[in-house]
């Protein structure tokens, strides 16, 4: 057992820490966004931030900004912003009030998150910041202005690296790492991952939610809600096994409350993920070196708060047996923060001297 598994809310070793600095990995998620610091601190945040819309708003709020499922809940009186889209700062390539708005939504946001890992006011603070694989150069270059408000020296790494690294699983293996706005897949094979070892499909948890919306109102015109309402049954239900737990939701018809049984729409709607995942997998496997395309079949780590769907892991290896001869699928232990741990010991193993020029 190595020291990293011995403290399993991420504090590092002594050894492994500069006194005065706070290191921290961060997961920058379209839903959800995580950190893990050197100080013990895990916590993490619903990707939403908000701003009164007016003085009567600021007077029932008392906030000038909300975070999280605070802001989710008082939407209705809120400037409203998800800055984040498909894994990415999604107003990049946009001007205007409403890209402004996202920018200093994207800074508050990081700044939010910084305070939950509590930094002491005399500790210099470096953070990781994990993102997509295909993570554009503007998009990398807008992550890093919205951190260096909050933080001393900042790196950024492809979120399913950070997986692997966190959990010492470098060399032949695949990485699956299920969000809400992407999935990204990665080979590791003993060196930093190119280009070509990586992966992103936009097939993930909001697709997912996209697709029972569309299965809902084929099947019930009649029912009345949100999407938000779609991915809390998601959420909820998710599976894609044969036998799963009745899914009985409750939506209005002509303002009164009714029961639906979705179970099968959820299944259907999760299992679309599926076949873009194995998709994905035999393109990064077919093009590996055909001595070691065994190894990477049978060491597929499947992290992300995505991987909670009850079944997948099952699911993708019946799908690899027979498109690609078999594969064994590995769960990360604590996917909702395997991305957050990694990049926490990618933090803790850089040398001083590599921060000090990111300063």
């Amino acid at each position: 057992m190595t020291e990293n598994d011995q403290n399993p809310a991420g504090e590092a070793p002594e050894s492994s820490k500069k006194e005065g600095v706070l290191y921290l990995g961060i997961d920058l998620g379209t839903s959800r966004t995580a950190v893990s610091a050197s100080n013990g601190v895990r916590d993490g945040i619903a990707s939403h931030v908000g701003y009164p819309r007016d003085v009567v708003s600021r007077k029932l709020l008392k906030k000038d900004v909300l975070f999280g499922e605070d802001a989710l809940q008082h939407r209705l009186s809120l400037h409203f912003h998800t800055p984040l889209a498909k894994g990415v700062l999604k107003f990049t390539d946009e001007e205007g009030a409403e890209a402004e708005g996202d920018m200093r939504a994207a800074r508050d946001l990081v700044k939010e998150i910084v305070r939950l890992a509590k930094p002491r006011k005399d500790e210099l603070v470096y953070a990781v910041i994990g993102v997509p694989s295909e993570a554009g150069f503007k998009n990398k270059d807008a992550i890093l202005q919205a951190a260096r408000e909050s933080v001393d020296s900042v790196m950024l790494c492809s979120e399913p690296f950070a997986v692997a690294y966190g959990q010492e699983m470098l060399d032949d293996v695949l990485v699956i790492d299920i969000g809400a706005g992407t999935v990204d897949l990665c080979r590791m094979h003993g060196t930093m991952p190119e280009e070509a070892d990586q992966l992103t499909l936009e097939t993930a948890g909001n697709f997912v939610d996209d697709r029972l919306c569309e299965l809902i109102r084929e099947k019930h015109p009649e029912a009345q809600f949100t999407a938000r309402m779609a991915k809390g049954f998601k959420e909820r239900f998710s599976s894609v096994a044969d036998q799963m737990e009745p899914a009985v939701v409750e939506m209005p018809v002509n303002g009164k409350p009714t029961e639906f049984d979705v179970t099968d729409l959820i299944r259907e709607a999760c299992r679309s993920m599926v076949g873009p995942i194995v998709d994905g997998l035999h393109q990064l496997i077919a093009t590996f070196d055909p001595e070691f395309q065994h190894r990477l079949r049978n060491r597929v780590l499947l992290a992300g708060g995505g991987s909670l769907i009850k079944g997948l892991d099952t699911a993708i290896e019946k799908q690899m047996a027979a498109r690609l001869g078999g594969g064994t699928v590995i769960h990360v232990q604590e996917p909702v923060y395997g991305g957050a741990e990694g990049a926490l010991k990618i933090a803790h193993d850089m040398p001083e001297d590599f921060w000090q020029e990111l300063s």
